[in-house]
């Protein structure tokens, strides 16, 4: 059977020559026993990622040497696809010679890139990088296995897209520093995005914490907060069209939510100097507390947020 009975061509065009080599004729598949590692003076370490009986899983052996903690010698079992096979293969490969604490520096970006033909083609599609992040944390998992320690003290932040391995701190970061606008931008600067795309909004094929589009709407949000702080401009110098944005802004992230629970509302009918006139709707214009507890609650909030001296009236058509 050929391969393009079993894929279709044109996918299968979308890999490396080094992957069909490495998924064919893996150098480092095997393991090792107490034995082998008695033989040479090392110190036998085994780490597991991934589940065989769902998926792809790797196994991992590295031969430790006792003196000076480089990995002598590596190998590797894999239960999965041709890329999960050729990934683990040269996660190996990348950590032999290298010192525990060196191959910890070692990211599933590493291994995708020695898959590559030439530098600037990747070496499988974007929905494959998972295959290279489950390299990635195989060697996690040896190196906290080695060092005795729980594998979350190897990770300091918040992983936002596992294939690039990006935390929620850099991609903030980056949208701060470079005035970044889009999720675009983000993926260029950062490559967060740019693989299976996953965490770029919800509805992927895999469910996240963090979302690209979420990161960029609340730290660009923040920024203008923090710019407007810092310029201590006051509210009733503001242009009207900004004001109305502001308290708008407000009444959606922090009153509508709270008031539709018994189905009332607010709106805004206008702005003069501090005094923020508003419009009760639904069960709200009805409402005994409209113009005691439901009115302080309207007005803490613009205060809390945009100014301590606005004044919070009911419109009077």
């Amino acid at each position: 059977m050929s391969k393009s009975d079993l894929i279709g061509l044109s996918l299968w065009e979308a890999y490396s020559h080094k992957v069909h080599d490495r998924m064919n004729n893996p150098a480092h598949r095997g393991s090792f026993t107490d034995r082998d590692a008695k033989a040479q003076k090392c110190k036998l370490v085994v780490a597991d990622f991934g589940d065989a009986s769902c998926g792809d899983s790797i196994q991992l052996f590295w031969l430790v040497d006792l003196k000076t903690d480089v990995i002598k010698d590596a190998r590797f079992l894999s239960f999965g696809c041709g890329t999960a096979i050729a990934s683990a293969d040269v996660m190996a490969e990348l950590t032999i010679g290298r010192r525990v604490d060196d191959a910890a520096r070692i990211t599933n970006l590493d291994v995708e890139k020695a898959l590559r033909d030439d530098p600037d083609t990747p070496a499988f599609p974007g929905q494959k990088m998972h295959c290279s992040v489950m390299a990635y944390d195989v060697i996690k998992r040896a190196v906290a296995k080695h060092k005795n320690i729980d594998i979350s003290a190897l990770e300091d932040q918040e992983i936002v897209c596992a294939c690039a391995r990006v935390t929620l701190g850099m991609i903030a970061d980056v949208i701060r520093k470079n005035d970044l606008k889009t999720v675009e931008e983000i993926t260029r600067y950062t490559k967060a995005g740019g693989y299976c795309k996953s965490c770029i909004r919800s509805g992927g094929h895999e469910q996240k914490k963090y979302y690209l589009e979420d990161i960029l709407r609340d730290t660009r949000e923040k920024m203008a907060a923090d710019n407007l702080n810092a310029r201590k401009v006051a509210f009733a110098d503001l242009p009207k069209a900004q004001q109305f944005k502001a308290v708008e802004d407000v009444f959606a992230k922090y009153l509508t939510p709270i008031l539709a629970k018994d189905s009332g509302g607010v709106e805004l009918a206008d702005i003069a100097g501090k005094e923020v006139q508003i419009i009760y709707k639904g069960a709200c214009s009805g409402c005994a507390s409209a113009g005691t507890g439901t009115l302080k609650l309207i007005e803490s909030a613009l205060r809390e947020k945009l100014d301590a001296e606005i004044q919070v009236t009911i419109y009077q058509k």
